[in-house]
């Protein structure tokens, strides 16, 4: 089960999943804003893993700009899989969240300074002591400009890191495909939970801003 946990799944070895979405949240547990939209004109979107989704997703509500956050499977394989399937390895999917943010009160280079410095992207198919490909770190871009930006970001910040003798960035850097909801009790978790398990933490190495790439488009 490790060896699958920790080994993106081939087209023929992944869980076939389903045709139906999942039952999640209509509106953010915090907020009260619509998770699948309408989302307000001119904001836009990222997609960050960074392990746990949970701790995740809270790291984001919190910053000012953000408009509205939600947790979801992507990066995989299988349509619509539920949580204990992503578990298995089988879906190929990381946790991950959406993040919806308004580019006049924060910028996408803002939000990659959160994703880098509030998880270790070091640490390949895994997060501090949660193991499998669904924690991998990753970043799902949805133009070239944020594509750009991202690169451009992990450049920096892994000059940081070797002035800091830590190792390479594993993250993983891709084009965004379908995403899949979560299930509703995973919405919002630690909100609804304020005693629940959070696995996040980071190198507590600055990562640089400032790199001179351009703003990413609306999308």
């Amino acid at each position: 089960m490790l060896s699958q946990k920790t080994t993106l799944p081939t087209a023929a070895a992944a869980l076939p999943g389903r045709d139906t979405p999942l039952h999640t949240d209509e509106v953010h547990f915090v907020t009260g804003r619509p998770l699948k939209g309408p989302y307000p004109e001119g904001f836009q979107t990222a997609i960050f893993g960074m392990g746990c989704f949970w701790g995740v997703e809270r790291i984001f509500w919190q910053l000012p700009g953000v408009w509205v956050t939600s947790v979801g499977y992507t990066g995989g394989l299988t349509p619509n899989p539920t949580y204990e399937e992503t578990c298995t390895g089988l879906t190929g999917h990381t946790e991950v969240v959406k993040v919806v943010f308004n580019p006049a009160e924060i910028s996408y280079g803002e939000l990659l300074k959160a994703f880098w410095e509030n998880h270790d992207p070091t640490q390949g198919m895994r997060q501090g002591n949660d193991i499998g490909t669904t924690y991998r770190s990753a970043i799902y871009y949805l133009n070239d400009a944020q594509k750009a930006e991202a690169e451009a970001s992990r450049d920096a910040y892994q000059a940081a890191l070797d002035k800091a003798g830590r190792g390479q960035i594993t993250t993983e850097i891709t084009e965004a495909g379908p995403y899949y909801f979560a299930e509703d009790y995973h919405q919002g978790y630690l909100a609804k939970n304020p005693a629940g398990y959070c696995g996040i933490g980071g190198t507590g190495v600055v990562c640089p801003i400032g790199i001179g790439v351009s703003a990413p488009e609306a999308v």
